[in-house]
């Protein structure tokens, strides 16, 4: 590939069937474990402790000043590394029959309840990386603790929080000038379409440039729709994980036609049989924000 650039990688290189995990499915998995202790491992220069096969290394080339080089490891910044360090990494873990985790790429973690369980299990993965080649830096394992940070996300007692520094960055964006930046602001946000209500009808319009048949043309609802999908990203509310059991107070909703929900404890309801049964949720609520949209049975949210 030429200095100049007049082809990129991605431009060249043909698609893969892999496909990376789900951020949000590991985050509800990891939300159904509720667990009281984490640990994680930032392995350290993954893709470079990956080398190339020498077959494949002349479609790396590239000139620089007059001389031609080519990279012998797993660059940073090709479109398929990603998935192929996740993939040898969760191959190396599975082989080895490696202690209950979650991966995304280069990050993992490890959960329990108490601190020596999560750190035997850590211990465990920490050396089935280092058998498979890969190097570990003592900085980059964090744990085992009550809080920990995962993929962006502040993580206790099987809840999560998104930390306000990074919040605040999403809210400060700038509004975007091409497709491709407009891609990447969805990509961004993606992230919070479980916690507000009608995200997908809320960011239409911005996926509405970034279609190959459109061009790119960022006009009023444009505007609206980025300026209000931040303004949501600083109120959502994240839910803790469902629940069940002994220790988990049934409550109702209750939903009046135009007016905000309440919850009811069932167990000193004092309201007479007439009213149509309520759904029971089980759920540590924290905080219910904005009313709630739901099909209504009577006056009660039926969720």
């Amino acid at each position: 590939m030429e200095s100049g650039g007049r082809l990129s990688w991605p431009e060249v290189t043909p698609p893969m069937s892999a496909a990376m995990p789900d951020m949000l499915e590991l985050q509800y998995e990891l939300e159904s474990k509720a667990a009281k202790w984490y640990a994680t491992n930032d392995i350290a220069n993954a893709f470079f402790s990956i080398p190339l096969a020498a077959e494949c290394r002349p479609q790396f080339a590239f000139t620089w000043r007059g001389i031609q080089y080519t990279w012998n490891r797993l660059p940073q910044g090709w479109k398929h590394s990603p998935t192929i360090c996740h993939g040898l990494i969760q191959t190396a873990l599975e082989k080895a029959e490696a202690p209950e985790h979650l991966q995304y790429i280069d990050d993992i973690i490890v959960w329990g309840n108490s601190a020596e369980e999560v750190s035997e299990k850590g211990k465990k993965i920490i050396q089935i990386l280092l058998q498979a080649g890969f190097a570990i830096k003592p900085s980059k394992v964090k744990g085992p603790a009550q809080e920990i940070q995962f993929l962006g996300i502040r993580w206790h007692d099987g809840c999560h929080q998104i930390p306000m520094d990074i919040i605040n960055k999403r809210a400060a964006m700038s509004p975007p000038t091409n497709k491709k930046e407009t891609q990447a602001f969805l990509g961004v946000v993606g992230f919070w379409r479980m916690h507000i209500p009608n995200y997908s009808l809320i960011v239409s319009p911005l996926y509405h440039v970034t279609q190959k048949k459109n061009d790119f043309k960022w006009g009023p609802e444009q505007r609206q729709a980025f300026e209000q999908i931040k303004q949501e990203i600083v109120h959502a509310i994240a839910l803790g994980p469902v629940r069940a059991g002994p220790d988990v107070k049934k409550c109702a909703v209750h939903c009046s036609r135009g007016e905000w929900p309440y919850l009811e404890s069932l167990a000193e309801s004092t309201r007479g049989d007439s009213r149509p049964t309520p759904g029971v949720l089980e759920l540590g609520i924290q905080r219910i924000r904005g009313p709630l949209h739901s099909n209504r049975k009577g006056d009660i949210g039926s969720l």
